[in-house]
């Protein structure tokens, strides 16, 4: 074992404990290790040349009054530690930013003499239990951890972003474990597996817990969790997003929020926009207010401040590395006339419109959203289908430079301040703050613009997270409110919908295409579509199945029309002349309206069942009521049979104004002398 004053020298060939450089004479090489020790400063030097070649540093040798059972034990704990261990310790060390150079070395050399402390092998036994839970199978095939960032190449092994990036800059084309040639693609354009990622935060959070720790659940978004699309209206013939600018939006923010979504402002889920979630397209984007511009790449006022941004692809000069990117402003290209996309830019980018909206959530400190689409083709960290809420950043510098295609842009730097971790880590917390990166195009840059004070969204030591230290803007955007009774203004409260039931839900999608409600008779066409059949007839009323041809004297034969379907260009011709229901289906929803109709019953009865006529304390007026029936019972006459004539006939007359109105508006004299009759049956039959 080393003697406590015995050190070996640093990577820079620095002595440990002299604190100077030895030189090559003064150094001796260990023949276990390799490592430089300074002669000098050694508690045992060596005694002859012989003893110099052969000679062994004190952490791998044994002090000579050790006893033979410890070497034969540390020989058995030597062999039965796996390299892979002993590889992630010391990255552990390394990555270990509250220890010094010195302390890292010197933790590092009792690491390898077998001395380590149990402190350093909590990272190594951490791995190896998610390791246990994954079943070993997603470690990196270059540093055999578990992935940060991986990427998986289509023989489906798996990489750390960076490993596969200095893999491929070394001109190296095929797959580090298995020598299958890897697509050009993906090696100028790999992208971040979410699915391994989720599933490696998932392991983690399952051991935290298991240990007893407290951790934040991973969240995993389903997509059949969300509520029905809002941009096809009844008023469209087909579904499609021509009217998706008017659809529903289901959050109940204005367009000039800021900052993230939280569950208040999600009435439908109570849940918010979370870091992660993924929609088809920027037209489902906007209906969750993460992003509302459906064209525009910026969201914000010129003197109010930007709210969201895109990542999209529309700017080469882009830069994305994840916990901070290089963004590109708006503007300098020509799309005036019929000009609806141009990516030539032919002017200066200036600081105004909604740049300068950029330029004041810099200056202020405004937390923006930010999305990422999968048009952006040269980011790793790109969803690969459909645009994903990566959470909020912040933007620290703004300036101006000469961009590609030699015209000024607008760049901005933005750094993540989210709560929630980024959809590429497997980390279970958010962000902290971190030291603003080196960017080597601001030594160019003019028209510098950069925060002085604080800003509105900083890190709070105390809570531990990202919070507003100075009150958000207010918003802009008028608010509908109503006027009280007493002239006061009330802001309009949207009612809570009331939950639907999977089998309402299920019972939905049986709609009929062209009516869009539940189909009756339904009628499943030769190419998979469901309508109801008095629907599809209608469609096609009025068109026969055959057209006569002919010209002149000459006799054509007969030709078959085309009818398509309403929801494809299938000919259902054949099928139209002879279209038989679909008996399974039309059960099916038979049975689910049914069922649908017992609960509805059902939940009535309890409603009604919960105030019982016995329970109930009769009012003044049902005792009056009560009162008076009782009294008309007790001073009732018998009833005679001309009296019971008499009002059978007043009955007939009343019935017969009822039903012509007119008759008796036109002949008052009648009706009067009806009334006559009337009143002198009674006295007839005294």
């Amino acid at each position: 074992m080393a003697h406590d004053s015995d050190l070996p020298c640093d990577g820079d060939g620095v002595c440990m404990v002299c604190k100077t450089k030895p030189s090559e004479n003064e150094s001796l090489l260990c023949k276990t290790c390799a490592t430089p020790w300074h002669v000098t400063c050694l508690s045992a030097p060596p005694n002859s040349m012989a003893d110099a070649v052969n000679w062994e540093c004190p952490d791998c040798s044994l002090p000579p009054d050790a006893p033979r059972v410890a070497v034969k034990q540390n020989a058995t704990a030597a062999s039965s530690s796996s390299g892979s261990d002993l590889i992630a310790a010391i990255r552990a060390i390394e990555s270990d930013s509250s220890l010094t150079e010195q302390e890292k070395a010197k933790q590092r050399q009792e690491l390898l003499s077998g001395s380590a402390k149990a402190s350093n092998l909590e990272v190594v036994n951490t791995d190896n239990d998610v390791l246990n839970i994954l079943d070993g199978s997603l470690n990196c095939s270059m540093c055999m951890q578990l992935p940060e960032r991986p990427v998986t190449t289509p023989c489906g092994h798996n990489f750390c972003l960076k490993c596969f990036q200095k893999w491929i800059g070394q001109r190296k084309s095929t797959c580090a474990n298995c020598r299958t040639p890897i697509p050009p693609k993906m090696a100028s354009q790999p992208r971040i597996n979410s699915a391994l990622v989720i599933a490696i935060r998932m392991a983690r959070t399952l051991r935290s817990g298991a240990s007893g720790g407290t951790s934040k659940v991973a969240h995993f978004i389903h997509n059949q969790n969300r509520p029905d699309k809002a941009f096809t209206t009844e008023r469209a013939k087909k579904s499609g997003k021509a009217n998706a600018c008017s659809g529903k939006i289901f959050v109940t923010i204005p367009g000039d929020h800021f900052g993230p979504i939280s569950a208040e402002n999600d009435p439908e889920r109570n849940l918010g926009v979370l870091v992660g979630e993924t929609w088809e397209d920027r037209f489902e984007c906007r209906q969750w207010g993460a992003h509302f511009p459906h064209v525009a790449g910026i969201a914000g006022q010129s003197d109010y401040g930007a709210q969201s941004v895109a990542l999209s692809g529309g700017y080469e000069d882009d830069e994305d590395h994840g916990e901070w990117f290089l963004y590109t402003g708006s503007g300098g290209r020509d799309l005036s006339g019929n000009k609806r996309t141009n990516k030539l830019q032919s002017f200066d980018q200036k600081f105004d419109k909604l740049n300068e909206a950029l330029r004041i959530s810099c200056l202020k400190g405004y937390p923006v959203r930010v999305v990422r689409s999968h048009k952006e083709k040269r980011s790793s960290y790109a969803p690969e289908k459909g645009v994903r809420y990566d959470g909020v950043y912040r933007i620290e510098k703004c300036w101006r430079k000469a961009g590609k295609q030699g015209f000024k842009v607008c760049r901005y730097l933005f750094v993540r301040c989210d709560n929630e971790p980024a959809p590429w880590t497997s980390d279970e917390h958010g962000d902290r703050p971190r030291a603003l990166p080196s960017v080597k195009e601001l030594n160019g840059a003019t028209d510098m613009t950069e925060r002085k004070g604080s800003p509105a969204w900083d890190y709070d030591e105390e809570k531990s997270c990202w919070i507003w230290k100075k009150a958000p803007p207010n918003s802009r955007k008028p608010i509908q409110c109503q006027n009280d009774d007493d002239g006061t203004k009330v802001r309009k409260v949207r009612s809570k919908k009331n939950t639907v039931s999977v089998k309402q839900r299920l019972l939905k999608e049986f709609s009929c295409l062209i009516c869009r409600e539940v189909m009756n008779l339904p009628l499943t066409t030769p190419c998979a579509h469901n309508f109801c059949k008095a629907c599809l007839e209608s469609a096609f009323a009025g068109q026969s199945f055959t057209r006569q041809r002919g010209e002149g004297r000459r006799t054509l034969r007969v030709q078959k029309n085309i009818m398509k379907c309403p929801s494809c260009p299938t000919d259902i011709s054949d099928f139209l002349q002879n279209p038989q229901i679909n008996r399974e289906l039309m059960n099916v929803i038979e049975s689910l309206q049914r069922q649908i109709e017992e609960e509805n019953a059902g939940l009535n009865e309890d409603v009604d069942g919960g105030s019982d006529g016995k329970d109930e304390v009769p009012t003044e007026e049902a005792a009056e009521t009560d009162k008076c029936v009782e009294d008309d019972k007790e001073g009732a006459k018998p009833i005679t049979e001309t009296e019971t004539k008499q009002t059978n006939k007043r009955k007939r007359s009343s019935d017969i104004d009822d039903v012509s109105p007119k008759k008796s508006l036109d002949k008052p004299d009648v009706v009067h002398n009806l009334g006559e009759v009337d009143s002198a049956i009674p006295e007839l039959s005294v």
